[in-house]
């Protein structure tokens, strides 16, 4: 064995040397790796679920997924803005910093600089989030170097999404609502003004409803006419039986006296000036903006609810699956997987080396 060994010098530097780097450092100096897992569901109630046995479920209650909303999950998750709050709350430089972590391992190590951008590669090395279309269903996964900090980042992430998810719930609603809300009170402000401008006219104009008012005037002046054509009856028939009777006088005042009354009740009615009739124009068009505004009013309102309506139905959810994990056993490394996967390509390496090794010879000669 030393003899072939001897002979075959890149096997020693390509296989047992790497071999033997493999062994050292995954079974004498890498650090555990725990992993702490969490699965959550990003849901909306007017889209419909897709096909799983949980996306049935989730259609029996009326409740819908929302895919595009869970990949802004995902990219918040994996984002800069992620890190900066996790460091600030959680001090995850500092968890991944520790002494006691292998320097291979570790931030900044052996490939890393302190630089936030290169601490940000680092992190989403250890942060996984997988998204399964088919069930709806995301997993995070977070791996650390001690079982409290990769639960601690799990569960702070979680708790980051659901406030992302509330944002996003605030800005839709807001961005629904307050376009029609700003139509209502365009609408109210309207409808008071043309309330008001009727009410100020009624008042100036001594008028309520022309109409109305035109229509009792008449039957005042009929009346009035009535008695008048009762009394010039009387009148005549006195002045043909008894022309020096002492009431022909009395009679004939009476007769003018109902005439003026008579002409002066017609003119409040008909006159071309400051009559019912005249005033009647105005009043109906401040009546019809008051009509209109009162409509628009209605239609602001009936949209306003039925944005309110809408922006209830857009509502987001994250709901938590599975709860972030507090793991009781370090998952990586798998330290003879990769002690037997560096042997392996090792041994690859060397068999191609060998070959070309052979081909260079055989050229020379």
């Amino acid at each position: 064995m030393k003899q072939w060994l001897l002979k075959h010098p890149l096997f020693i530097g390509i296989v047992l040397l790497p071999t033997l780097a493999a062994i050292l450092y995954f079974g004498l100096i890498a650090s555990d790796v725990y992993i702490s897992e969490s699965r959550f569901l990003v849901r909306s109630p007017d889209r419909p679920v897709q096909t799983g046995l949980v996306g049935q479920l989730l259609q029996s209650t009326g409740v819908g997924k929302s895919e595009d909303d869970t990949y802004a999950v995902r990219d918040f998750i994996l984002s800069r803005d992620a890190l900066k709050e996790l460091d600030d709350r959680l001090g995850v430089r500092k968890a991944f910093s520790g002494e006691k972590i292998d320097f291979f391992g570790r931030f900044p190590g052996v490939i890393w600089d302190r630089s936030f951008e290169d601490f940000y590669r680092y992190y989403v090395g250890h942060v996984d989030v997988d998204y399964d279309a088919l069930s709806s269903i995301t997993r995070l996964d977070v791996r650390a170097f001690s079982a409290q900090d990769a639960y601690r980042i799990n569960g702070m992430l979680i708790e980051m999404s659901e406030r992302l998810v509330n944002t996003l719930n605030d800005r839709s609603r807001h961005d629904l609502v307050s376009l029609a809300e700003d139509e209502v009170k365009l609408a109210s402000d309207k409808a008071k003004e043309a309330s008001i401008a009727l009410l100020n006219y009624r008042a100036s104009r001594s008028v309520f409803e022309p109409d109305r008012q035109a229509a009792l005037q008449l039957q005042g002046v009929a009346k009035i006419q009535e008695q008048l054509i009762s009394t010039e009856a009387e009148l005549a028939q006195l002045r043909s039986l008894s022309p020096t009777n002492p009431q022909v006088a009395s009679l004939s005042t009476l007769v003018d006296t109902l005439r003026a009354s008579i002409a002066s009740e017609a003119a409040k009615v008909t006159s071309a000036r400051d009559s019912l009739s005249a005033r009647a124009p105005d009043f109906e068009r401040l009546a019809l903006e008051v009509e209109f505004a009162d409509k628009q009013l209605g239609v602001a309102l009936a949209s306003l609810e039925t944005a309110r309506t809408e922006a209830r139905q857009k509502q987001l959810y994250l709901e938590r699956l599975v709860q972030p994990s507090l793991p009781d056993k370090a998952m990586e490394p798998r330290r003879l997987r990769s002690i037997f996967t560096t042997f392996l390509i090792s041994l690859v390496g060397w068999g191609v080396a060998s070959l070309v090794a052979a081909a260079i010879r055989e050229h020379g000669e």
